[in-house]
C-alpha cells in the first residue's frame, strides 16, 4: 500500500481499535487456485504477540479453507469508511481556485500468517466471543445458550476457524493532513451535515491537531 508520510498511522492502539470499531475485514489470500478475497468479521486479541491476533470463521463449503496451509501468508484488510471530497468545501478554494477533488478514507491492512482450526473447542469459543461482542448492545443479547445443544452442535461442524497471526500492520489515515486547518475543518464538517459524522469528525480532529501546531 502507498503510503505517503502524512498519511501514515502507525500508533499500534490507534489501529487495533479501528480493526475492534470495524470488524469485518477482507481476508486475502493466494492459495492453490490463486488470489483469492472472503469478506469475514473478525476478533482479535491484542495481547497475543507483536501485533495481535486475529480470528474468524468461514463455511465449511468455502473451499478457501482447503486452499492455502497453516504458514501461508495471507493479508486481511479493514476499513472505516471512506468519501469524496469536494474542492468547494475549501475555503481556500474561494480566494486561489487551486483546489482539486480527492477522496478520503482510513484503512488499516494486517499482514500476517495463517493457521486452520478444523476443532470444535476452537469455533465454539470463537462463535462464542463473537456473539458476546456483538451482542452485548442488546437490550435482549442473544446467547449460545438459547438454542438446543444439538442444533448449536450441528451449526458448529459446518465452519472451520481461521488464525491470523499479525506479522505487521500498515495504516493510511488520509483525512486532508497536507491541506491547511482550515479547509481540512470546511471538508470536514461538509461530511458531517452529508451524515458521513465518523470520517468528518475524524477529519475535525486533525483540523484541531494541526492548529495546535
Amino acid at each position: 500500500m502507498y503510503v505517503p508520510a502524512h498519511f501514515n498511522e502507525n500508533r499500534l492502539a490507534v489501529l487495533h481499535d479501528l480493526i475492534m470499531q470495524n470488524p469485518m475485514g477482507t481476508f486475502i489470500s493466494h492459495g492453490v487456485s490463486g488470489l483469492d478475497a472472503n469478506h469475514l468479521p473478525f476478533e482479535i486479541d491484542t495481547t497475543r504477540g507483536e501485533f495481535g491476533v486475529l480470528e474468524a470463521h468461514v463455511a465449511r463449503n468455502n473451499p478457501v479453507w482447503t486452499e492455502i496451509q497453516d504458514g501461508d501468508e495471507v493479508l486481511v484488510v479493514f476499513r472505516a469508511g471512506d468519501a469524496y471530497i469536494s474542492p468547494q468545501w475549501y475555503p481556500s478554494k474561494q480566494e486561489h481556485h487551486k483546489q482539486v477533488p480527492t477522496w478520503n478514507y482510513r484503512v488499516v491492512h494486517a499482514h500476517g500468517r495463517v493457521k486452520i482450526h478444523d476443532n470444535e473447542r476452537f469455533v465454539r469459543g470463537l462463535v462464542a466471543k463473537l456473539t458476546r461482542t456483538h451482542e452485548a448492545a442488546m437490550p435482549n443479547p442473544w446467547k449460545m445458550t438459547d438454542s438446543p445443544k444439538d442444533y448449536i452442535a450441528l451449526m458448529l461442524k459446518a465452519i472451520v476457524g481461521i488464525e491470523v497471526e499479525i506479522t505487521r500492520l500498515e495504516g493510511k489515515f488520509k483525512l486532508s493532513q497536507n491541506k491547511e486547518a482550515r479547509d481540512i475543518e470546511g471538508a470536514g464538517n461538509a461530511l458531517i451535515a452529508r451524515d458521513e459524522r465518523a470520517l468528518g469528525l475524524a477529519m475535525l480532529g486533525c483540523a484541531a491537531a494541526k492548529e495546535q501546531l
